[in-house]
């Protein structure tokens, strides 16, 4: 394959088009050439291990394309978020908003997911953050997706329902009940569930391995949502830990580990975060794996989370 053009710009572009290829075939990996194969020989079940293991990859690709930075071209972006999206098992929009608004209110209030108030945790409390952190996360973005089915009104009776002070579903129902946003996220409902339906039935008598994906999918998703915030300051959304990884993992990542680099610029691309992380010196406040495992610690009081330092 040739080299990309030593121009940043041209050399940033020429990377996102051949990432947009490569993830592609990831995508199609598992829903349509892995069940085509199984006839031959279930060993190629085994398959579905690594591409599950790749899924965080595979969302730091998407997460280009919910800030507009995959490419210039608006519609080109979106159709290749949208298309991922879908794949994924969720609305393009229900991630874009999500994620945007977790830009907003990272950290405060209504978005602290392992924060409590008082001397301890409820066990409702304990019991939701470990669901939400071992694989329920995933499951809420697609449940929320087959959601948007529902008639308006009734979806706007339940987002009422369910919006606290402590979440940031108000904010993201009202978004998503524009008229313009609701029909693109109802097509891509609507695609969502019958191209799942079509790869379970592809899958057979072996549906169970793909569900197993999807299961594997969920945890790598939810396990890496918050590791970048947990135990850290309150009240600061553009803070976050930038963790260390071996520099080929974290070019697999696309470099998703620098986080704080992330929150600071959301406008950079995932190509120009580690040259912005070196000249500004934000060194690493801790390392991949064990911040992935510190989590499972548990929630922490409000009260004992370090001061802010702006």
């Amino acid at each position: 394959m040739l080299p990309c053009s030593t121009d940043e710009a041209k050399r940033g572009a020429c990377l996102n088009r051949r990432l947009t290829l490569l993830f592609s075939l990831y995508a199609l990996l598992p829903t349509l050439v892995v069940p085509l194969l199984l006839p031959l020989s279930p060993l190629w079940g085994w398959l579905l291990l690594p591409l599950a293991l790749l899924t965080n990859s595979w969302w730091a690709f998407q997460h280009e394309a919910m800030h507009g930075l995959l490419y210039e071209d608006k519609r080109i972006n979106r159709l290749v978020g949208c298309l991922h999206a879908i794949a994924y098992g969720a609305a393009f929009d229900l991630l874009r908003w999500g994620h945007l608004l977790h830009h907003a209110h990272s950290r405060t209030r209504r978005e602290r997911s392992e924060v409590y108030e008082g001397e301890r945790p409820s066990a409702a409390f304990v019991t939701g953050y470990y669901l939400r952190l071992l694989g329920g996360l995933y499951w809420a973005e697609v449940i929320g997706t087959l959601l948007l089915l529902l008639p308006r009104k009734l979806l706007m009776e339940l987002i009422k329902a369910l919006d606290r002070p402590d979440n940031v579903i108000g904010e993201l129902g009202e978004r998503l009940l524009e008229a313009a946003t609701l029909h693109e996220a109802r097509r891509d409902a609507l695609a969502v569930l019958l191209f799942h339906t079509v790869v379970f039935w592809l899958y057979g008598e072996q549906a169970w391995m793909y569900g197993l994906l999807l299961v594997g999918r969920a945890l790598a998703i939810s396990l890496v949502d918050n590791v970048f915030h947990y135990g850290t300051a309150l009240d600061v959304p553009r803070q976050a830990m930038n963790l260390a990884l071996p520099a080929p993992l974290s070019r697999m990542l696309l470099h998703f580990n620098l986080h704080g680099a992330h929150h600071l610029r959301p406008g950079l691309a995932w190509w120009q975060l580690p040259a912005y992380h070196r000249a500004h010196e934000l060194g690493f406040q801790d390392r991949w794996w064990p911040a992935l495992w510190r989590q499972l610690r548990g929630p922490i009081a409000a009260a004992r989370l370090p001061v802010a330092i702006v």
